[in-house]
Formats: C-alpha cells, structure tokens, sequence
C-alpha cells in the first residue's frame, strides 16, 4: 500500500502517520520527494485493507500495490535511487551509479597476484574506470577448479584501493565472510548463484554497504527483484541489480544476455541497473557490442572483465579484454552514453 501525501504536509502530520501505522503492527517506509512525501506500508495486505488509511490528516490519496516487490516497486519512491559510494580518501570524487553518468566497473575475474591485480588496476583507472572489481572467493562449477584466494585477495584488493584510489568490488558467498568482506570493499556482490540464498542476502541488507545483486541463471525478473526486496526490507536501500545473462538453449554463447530486462527493470523499479557483458557472453569479441547496446538500453552502470594475459588467466580468460580493448571501449562508449543523454569516463 502506498500513501500519497497532500502537497504541504507537515512533518507533525508524517509522524502522526508513522505512528498510526506501527500501532497497526506495520512498517512505513518514508520516501522524501521534490513536490510530495510518499509512504510505503508494508505488511499483512487484509489487515492493511481493513483501515481507513485516507482518513489520516494530511493524506491525499492510498493507492494498493498488487506487485509482491514492495520496496524495489517504482511506485513506492518518487525519485530513481542514486548509490553513492563514498571517497576512497579525502580529496577523491565520490562514485555515483543511477545518475547520469554510466559508471564503469571493471577488473580480473579473479584475484590471482599482487602483479596482476595492480597491472589491471592501473588500465581502470587510467582509462577511466570507477570501480575496480575482482574475486577473491570464486564459486567455481568445477570443485577443481580455481577457488580464488580468499582472504589473501581480499587484502590484495585493499592494497589496490589504496594505491590506485579506486573504490573496490568484491563477491561474498558465504554469510560468515559478509562482516569481514564488508569492513574491506566499497561494495559487496551477491552472484548469480547467490541470487537466492535468502540468509546471505539478510545478511547483506544489514551489512552497511551498496550490494551489487546479479540475476540467477534462470531467474524472472520478478524473482530478482523479490531477491532485492530481502536485502531492502532488511534495512539497506543501496541495491544495484544487474543483468548478467540468463540460461537459454543457444549454444554460440555462455548465456543469452537479456538486455530487454535493463527497460523492463527501469520501468518496474528505481533502483540504478547494471550490465556484466562478459559473463552475459563469455566471449572477449562480443563484450564491446553489448557493452554499446547495454547503454543505449539504459545500463546505469557495466561491469566488464579485463586481463593483460587472457591466455594465462586462471578463471574466464575467454571473456577478458585486453587492457588496450579496454581503452578503445571507453572512448566508443562516451560517443553512445553521449547519444542517449548521458556521460561516462574517457581516457585521461
């Protein structure tokens, strides 16, 4: 349910609401908009039925929300929400995603040494990238496969923030690792074979960072964003939904990278969407077309995977750019993010 404020409402009359509404035994969530204060009510829909919400001072009008993702629904907030990640240190610009520049996150699949770590952080910051990304706990298909190295590359990716001042991106899997990853990057990921595990994504939502929540391999659009709605309803409003291709029949590439769901997703909620071409793909040569048309959809943000020995990569060498691709994507995607409105980073 979504209770629409008269124009002028008075802070006496939104405090009045919020406790009328807790007495009830439901949860209102405040949004603060230019012309109008909007207020989500959550909980049992019969008992949410049975008051007579509009009889409130200062209500002009109680709309139903028939979606089952409540806070994620783009009724329930006037405004598209703008993450911001704070400054590496003082004197660093603050990183935006769902405004109107298109942030780049880009880095290895995998942490694998000091060297190649700093090599590629050095092509992301020189070329115009925001945030570093890389993992440090890799979910492999394979259990012989190379699982990253954990908490050694998640110190490797401190040192990295702080000698490239970049803001750091990193995947969790487990809920015990969410607390100490948390205290370390900037932004925490929930992959794709995460985008279910409820107790992780509880986890997440109290975890006082900006989750990137990638869509499961065979997962709606409604089921990723009932995954976001764990992470909202637990507290944290700092969600980035990313598409990063989904399970299909086709053959000629590692998914079907659905980037209808970037409109879809624009259209269903506020929150800033993301596209990850490389593993939507797993194709080098395909990255860059689908990097271009993620803007053109919309894309708030991409993530891409970059690797200055693709052939020696440990995990995903098949996907990664060179880091001169790299360099000439950045320039292409300024000329598309330009088209459609918008800015991005560019070679210094």
């Amino acid at each position: 349910m979504i209770i629409v404020l008269k124009q002028g409402a008075t802070s006496e009359q939104v405090r009045h609401i919020e406790a009328r509404i807790r007495e009830w035994g439901l949860t209102p969530h405040v949004s603060q908009g230019t012309e109008r204060i909007v207020i989500g009510v959550i909980g049992d829909e019969d008992l949410i039925r049975s008051r007579s919400l509009d009889m409130l001072p200062g209500v002009e009008s109680v709309k139903s929300i028939l979606k089952p993702y409540r806070l994620a629904n783009a009724a329930t907030k006037p405004t598209r929400t703008v993450l911001t990640i704070p400054p590496v240190r003082p004197g660093c610009t603050p990183v935006e995603i769902g405004g109107d520049r298109v942030v780049m996150i880009a880095g290895p699949c995998s942490v694998e040494s000091r060297e190649q770590l700093f090599e590629v952080a050095q092509c992301v910051k020189e070329y115009g990238g925001a945030v570093l990304r890389a993992g440090a706990f890799k979910p492999r298909t394979s259990p012989y496969s190379f699982q990253g190295l954990g908490h050694a590359g998640l110190d490797l990716l401190a040192e990295a923030r702080e000698k490239f001042e970049l803001p750091i991106l990193t995947e969790v899997m487990d809920t015990r690792d969410v607390e100490r990853v948390a205290q370390v990057v900037d932004i925490i990921q929930i992959g794709a074979r995460n985008m279910q595990n409820f107790n992780l994504l509880k986890m997440a939502g109290g975890c006082g960072r900006p989750v990137l929540l990638k869509r499961g391999l065979s997962a709606t659009i409604e089921e990723l964003l009932m995954s976001a709605e764990y992470v909202l309803s637990a507290g944290n409003p700092m969600v980035l939904l990313c598409e990063r291709g989904i399970r299909t029949f086709e053959p000629m590439t590692r998914n079907t990278l659905d980037l209808s769901a970037v409109p879809v997703l624009r259209r269903e909620t506020h929150l800033p969407v993301a596209v990850d071409p490389s593993h939507g793909t797993g194709h080098w040569d395909l990255v860059a077309p689908m990097a271009l048309a993620a803007v053109a959809a919309g894309a708030d943000a991409l993530t891409v995977e970059i690797h200055p020995r693709p052939e020696d990569a440990l995990s995903d060498g098949s996907q990664a750019l060179l880091p001169e691709s790299f360099a000439g994507l950045m320039l292409r995607l300024a000329d598309v993010a330009r088209a459609v409105g918008r800015t991005m980073g560019t070679v210094a």
